[in-house]
């Protein structure tokens, strides 16, 4: 009986330890609202594979973003960058949650590059505390990409 209610009792401060823990994460990862993070509300740019191009003929390819599990992802602000290198004759065009990749290529070749997506979360006024506070964890992502011209 003794040996039972010890192992008992080891077994329950085993599942507190572990739930102190999980909420320790949170506490100290930077989030603000736990439940942003339980629901992974981030920045996503969404997968693609771009057509290949010739040369002297005119180029349009473009690459979604939103804010994953975010039904208001239209009240971000949405920054971009890039980093590597498009063909000559290429230009990068943000339209919002659309980048596009369009122009008249000069020169043939596989381009590889990094889109980097920042995004502004809104901002929730607390008029308890006179701040602003973030709704998001990650407020970042990038993804590369390959562009190849004939």
């Amino acid at each position: 009986m003794f040996f039972d209610d010890r192992l008992q009792n080891i077994i329950i401060m085993k599942k507190q330890l572990s739930l102190l823990l999980f909420l320790s994460f949170f506490m100290f990862s930077g989030c603000e609202d736990l439940l942003d993070c339980i629901l992974n509300r981030r920045p996503e740019i969404h997968d693609k594979t771009f057509k290949d191009g010739t040369i002297d003929v005119y180029y349009y390819q473009e690459v979604t973003t939103e804010i994953k599990n975010e039904p208001r992802d239209d009240d971000y602000g949405y920054n971009y960058d890039i980093y590597g290198d498009l063909p000559d004759g290429l230009q990068m065009v943000v339209n919002y949650r659309t980048v596009s990749f369009e122009g008249i290529p000069e020169v043939d070749g596989k381009f590889t590059f990094t889109l980097l997506l920042y995004v502004d979360p809104p901002l929730n006024y607390d008029h308890d505390t006179d701040e602003y506070e973030d709704v998001m964890c990650s407020e970042s992502t990038s993804k590369e990409f390959t562009i190849t011209i004939n």
